[in-house]
């Protein structure tokens, strides 16, 4: 008779109703034959790095993360390089991993999905910059424009009416300055452009199944990069349509793939990851390890 299996739970008790949903999952645990699970909660000081780890030493078989894209993002970049498979239910504002694995944005639906579901290996990006500790991601990181919509995107809007909090931000921040950025793709020479905002992703879409990176996929060891550069408030409409479209050219959209990018302004900005703002700088340096990170996928 093999031994039970053993789920490490992480939440973040800001983001998810704590109660109704420890109930939840141990219940749906205990019908599949776990043992009851290791149920940790993120704190102020601690993202999930803490709970990882420990999840990690006590050899659990799985671990369920529940919290949004920032509490995501520092539990799998612990599991990276682990065999332990993370399980991603939505939870926050974003779910943007979530979303691009195909999970369900609904939580039972998901829970049932993810644990009765099979694991897959993704890439994981490790990532630094100037001020910034060298670091990983699953989603995106970029800077400009795109940092300053996650920065004025209020918290409490966001818990009001979910990803639209974003369209709002989004629409304060359409004639937010030039960056002058050189971009280096592998060992090809860099290239120079003046940009709105440049973002590197590992995964291809965004909220309201937007695809930024039409030809990206997690588990193809490459990373994409999207530099956009409308020069006026009046063409976002027509870039937004190049976004939707993938066979309509728009000259305001540029987009390179490779597995190491380079990317350096000529002033310090705002940046982030994977929907979390950073402190700004000149610089972000990312470079895929492929099929590094196990998840769970319906």
């Amino acid at each position: 008779m093999s031994p039970a299996r053993r789920a490490a739970v992480i939440v973040n008790p800001i983001k998810v109703d704590v109660d109704p949903f420890r109930r939840t999952v141990e219940a749906a645990l205990a019908e599949r034959g776990y043992d009851e699970p290791l149920w940790l909660e993120t704190t102020e000081d601690d993202a999930g790095v803490g709970m990882a780890r420990q999840a990690i030493e006590e050899k659990v078989d799985l671990v369920l993360v529940a919290g949004g894209d920032g509490t995501v993002r520092v539990v799998c970049a612990e599991l990276a390089g682990t065999a332990i498979p993370a399980a991603v239910l939505p939870g926050g504002t974003g779910n943007l991993l979530a979303r691009n694995l195909g999970i369900s944005l609904e939580m039972d639906d998901a829970l049932s999905e993810l644990l009765d579901g099979s694991d897959q290996r993704i890439d994981s990006v490790q990532i630094k910059g100037d001020q910034l500790p060298d670091d990983r991601f699953v989603v995106m990181a970029g800077l400009g424009l795109d940092a300053a919509i996650i920065e004025d995107a209020p918290d409490d809007l966001k818990k009001r009416v979910g990803w639209a909090a974003y369209v709002v931000s989004t629409l304060k921040n359409l004639n937010h300055p030039f960056v002058h950025v050189e971009i280096t793709v592998d060992d090809e020479p860099p290239v120079r452009r003046r940009a709105r905002t440049v973002v590197i992703g590992n995964v291809g879409t965004l909220q309201a199944n937007i695809p930024l990176f039409p030809d990206a996929a997690p588990d193809d060891g490459r990373i994409d990069v999207v530099v956009l550069a409308p020069r006026r408030i009046s063409h976002w409409p027509r870039l937004a349509l190049g976004l939707v479209i993938k066979s309509w050219r728009e000259r305001d959209v540029e987009r390179f793939i490779g597995k190491r990018i380079q990317v350096r302004a000529d002033r310090p900005v705002g940046r982030q990851l994977d929907g979390d703002a950073i402190a700004e700088g000149t610089s972000l340096v990312a470079e895929v390890d492929a099929s590094a990170l196990v998840v769970r996928v319906p």
